[in-house]
């Protein structure tokens, strides 16, 4: 009778297991199906937009396909041999593009944290101050673009004929360096509404007893600002230097509308002459070629920036 009893405890016991067994299966399952139908078809879509063009797009640069023709012939490393030997004007416009790149992300964070320091205090027009600096970053590149350049040619030309002051008529956009700051003044007027929103949730997020126990110890603002405030918000401005600098690396809209590159492509970003060289030239090997060398370099940036502010978070 024990034997018998122990063989059906035994059948008992492997029953619960394997009941057990289909239920965890049954809820890891279920898990997965639920996170497929949340991220399915957004991963689906990130593959088809970005990942899929990305690799067609390595494929294209070893080609000197036209962007027209059905014909795709295979050169291997020819584009990239021309854009290293062959192509002044690309690094030309690489240059233009670093020393844009360096100027308006420290232009655009400076003003940016500037704004969201004074907006963060009791002020009763804050809410409203922050939706007027924050709309130029609403407003469509191109848009923006044509409405300052009218501003530059119109605006200044009418201003500097009535005051006879020096600074508005300046030739703003028909000389190198003033058209170069002209498109920095624009960028850092368009984006440092956004930078400024995301400082101040940084800032609100500071403990204000540190700041008040700090000043009780006799702290100066600038001791309190440099010591403490900057120190705890160092992941906002890793966020706000990342967005700057791809942003400014893929400058193109602002660029395109208000100089086209000139006078005398000496204002031309690394987009319009990859743009130009892809669609005009119709040689979209080469393009694409450029457009992979580009993605590296803006990659390689924003890794190394990323890791330099990382390390100084650890710090603080």
């Amino acid at each position: 009778m024990s034997a018998k009893l122990n063989v059906k405890e035994l059948d008992t016991k492997e029953r619960y297991v394997d009941v057990e067994k289909q239920a965890k299966r049954k809820v890891k399952l279920n898990k997965i199906l639920s996170y497929g139908a949340f991220v399915g078809p957004a991963l689906l879509f990130f593959i088809l937009v970005q990942i899929i063009p990305f690799f067609m797009g390595v494929y294209y640069s070893f080609t000197s396909w036209n962007g027209v023709s059905s014909a795709v012939e295979w050169v291997g490393l020819e584009n990239y041999i021309t854009v290293f030997t062959d192509d002044a004007k690309f690094f030309n416009s690489f240059l233009f593009t670093t020393k844009f790149m360096l100027a308006a992300v420290l232009i655009s964070n400076v003003i940016g944290f500037g704004l969201a320091l004074i907006l963060n205090a009791a002020l009763k027009t804050k809410n409203i101050l922050r939706t007027v600096f924050f709309i130029p970053n609403v407003i469509g590149g191109l848009l923006l673009g044509f409405i300052w350049q009218f501003i530059f040619v119109k605006g200044f030309a009418s201003i500097g004929n009535m005051t006879d002051i020096g600074f508005f008529k300046l030739p703003w956009l028909g000389d190198e360096t003033t058209a170069f700051w002209g498109i920095v003044i624009v960028f850092a007027w368009q984006i440092s509404g956004y930078m400024m929103v995301i400082y101040i949730a940084a800032l609100q997020g500071v403990d204000t007893s540190l700041l008040e126990a700090a000043k009780m110890d006799g702290a100066t603002n600038w001791s309190v600002l440099t010591k403490i405030m900057i120190p705890l918000i160092l992941p906002a401005f890793t966020i706000c230097f990342f967005l700057t600098i791809s942003m400014a690396f893929k400058i193109f809209d602002l660029n395109l509308s208000l100089t086209g590159g000139g006078p005398f492509n000496s204002t031309e970003s690394v987009a319009i002459n990859i743009y130009q060289e892809a669609f005009m030239n119709n040689r979209y090997g080469l393009g694409t070629a450029k457009s992979i060398l580009f993605f590296i370099v803006v990659a390689l940036f924003t890794t190394f920036q990323v890791m330099f502010t990382k390390k100084r978070e650890v710090e603080a």
